[in-house]
């Protein structure tokens, strides 16, 4: 029974307080005074390249920690409307008592990330959900491990490192970063001091836009894991970074047989186009807009925006749950996995299903 209190008396107030939650009052005194929501008040703002903001966050009682390599929802409202999007702290994994890190790069197509990058100051309180991600690191650490990034997809393998560090790791460890040009590579002078005061760390910055350099560069190229981390094939490889990035060192583990190897994280979505060789047809009617549009393969996102309908989204790549609406009748596809739903009345992710045919979504 006193194991309940707690949830009762929740319950209690938030009836009491209908219609809206606690946290809708107790933000009028202090944001970060709240009875549910999980937020973060921006304790430090560093912006070390012209692309990059680097946010350090002081969570509420409600954060549980992270692990290496996972990532968080933070939410932040841009002219009276919250937009969420993902991101993967940088800093080492940590309990419920530490703080957050997070490394956003403004891409010239990232209205969120162009707004923190230009905006984002020291008191801004974000909302948050709690980490979550399986691409972390094993509890049994690997002996020997290669870390291969490029641009903002060194937060989640940066993490890894620098936990490792934290953890006085003793073995050894390859990390590959790539980045346009010198300009664009944040933590650079960290990785440098980290493999100058740790022996077992081995760094290699390769600049695609750059040339002047005596190492390699250019994007990657087979020889570039085998000159730099010659026993590859014995270490556990963790990846992330753009699609390019991401399809070369997946043919290249897959050509060797290595592929339990490799663990990645992609942080965009790959791109999908309609399959010329599959005929696309029927109406896609948006139920609570009374609008439709001729189905154009695309996903149902990609079309409600073509038809000027703004839904709710987050990572646009089917993980956050943030463009969820209810399929009310027809056929969908995944455009992940393949795999077709035909149930009526059910929740799909607009970012990631395309329409077969007739479809009805409630939005």
């Amino acid at each position: 029974m006193l194991d309940r209190f707690p949830s009762m008396l929740s319950s209690v107030i938030e009836a009491a307080l209908a219609p809206h939650p606690v946290d809708r009052y107790l933000e009028l005194v202090d944001p970060m005074i709240t009875w549910s929501d999980l937020r973060g008040r921006v304790v430090d703002v560093r912006r070390d390249t012209a692309r990059t903001v680097t946010l350090t966050l002081a969570p509420t009682r409600q954060w549980t920690g992270f692990r290496a390599g996972q990532y968080i929802q933070l939410s932040t409202v841009i002219k009276g409307v919250r937009h969420t999007r993902c991101f993967s702290p940088a800093n080492a994994e940590c309990g419920p008592d530490g703080f957050i890190e997070l490394t956003i790069t403004a891409h010239d197509d990232g209205f969120v990330s162009r707004h923190l990058r230009d905006h984002a100051a020291t008191g801004d309180v974000m909302g948050l959900q709690p980490a979550t991600g399986d691409f972390v690191l094993p509890q049994q650490r690997p002996e020997q491990a290669v870390f291969i990034s490029g641009g903002s997809g060194i937060t989640p393998v940066l993490s890894m490192l620098r936990t490792l560090v934290a953890e006085r790791h003793n073995g050894s460890a390859v990390f590959i970063h790539y980045a346009t040009t010198p300009a664009d590579a944040v933590y650079a002078d960290e990785l440098n001091a980290l493999a100058a005061a740790n022996p077992w760390i081995d760094v290699h910055t390769i600049y695609t836009r750059h040339t002047d350099t005596d190492g390699p560069n250019g994007h990657f190229r087979p020889e570039h894991l085998t000159e730099l981390a010659p026993r590859f094939a014995q270490a556990q490889t963790f990846l992330c970074g753009p699609a390019g990035l991401m399809d070369a060192v997946r043919e290249f583990y897959t050509e060797r047989d290595l592929d339990d190897a490799l663990h990645s994280e992609a942080f965009t979505a790959p791109s999908v186009a309609p399959d010329p060789n599959e005929p696309v047809s029927g109406t896609l009617s948006f139920a609570s807009s009374a609008r439709s549009a001729e189905n154009d393969g695309h996903t149902i996102l990609e079309q409600a925006e073509a038809a000027g309908l703004t839904p709710e989204f987050g990572c646009r790549m089917g993980i956050c749950f943030s463009c969820s609406a209810v399929k009310k009748s027809g056929c969908t596809r995944n455009v992940l996995t393949g795999d077709v739903d035909t149930d009526s009345d059910t929740h799909i992710q607009l970012c990631i299903s395309a329409p077969v045919g007739d479809v009805e979504i409630d939005i």
